[in-house]
């Protein structure tokens, strides 16, 4: 008999990384980047077990909209888009041809739009930008769960 976490040979399982990945290369692939971490989020609730807070699914698709909007938008070429799990979180990474890495602005309430570097650097547990031997490879962390916390009087709170 098998115990759980085993094979038939006795060796352990080697647990492969929960990933997904695509190339696109026009505009109208916005929309098909979040159906792709749409996807995903749901494959890990159905398939893998992994509970998805709505937060997490709604800030998931936000970044990877942001990220792959600005990779279409300033660099030639295509951009490749990887999400995995990784320690309780969805790593959004987005690779483009543009070796230059993007700098956020200064908070500006007035200003009108670029704003998107802001907030996905705000929603994010981590936030990395490489520059690569071709182009740049920036990777964003969203918390898959969202956490309970204790207030002063001891009772739990969600965010």
């Amino acid at each position: 008999m098998d115990m759980p976490g085993q094979n038939e040979g006795s060796q352990p399982f080697v647990d492969r990384p929960i990933a997904v990945s695509a190339a696109f290369e026009g505009s109208e692939d916005i929309a098909a980047a979040r159906d792709l971490a749409r996807s995903f989020l749901a494959d890990l609730r159905a398939r893998h077990g992994l509970t998805v807070s709505a937060r997490a699914e709604g800030m998931v698709q936000l970044v990877v909209s942001e990220l792959v909007t600005n990779a279409r938008k300033y660099a030639p070429g295509p951009c490749l888009l990887s999400l995995e799990v990784n320690e309780g979180a969805v790593e959004v990474t987005v690779w483009d041809s543009e070796p230059c890495l993007p700098v956020a602005q200064a908070a500006d309430p007035g200003r009108v739009g670029q704003h998107g570097l802001e907030i996905v650097v705000a929603v994010c547990r981590s936030f990395e930008m490489h520059r690569e031997p071709v182009g740049k490879r920036i990777t964003a962390a969203v918390v898959l769960a969202d956490d309970a916390v204790g207030d002063e009087g001891g009772d739990e709170v969600c965010r």
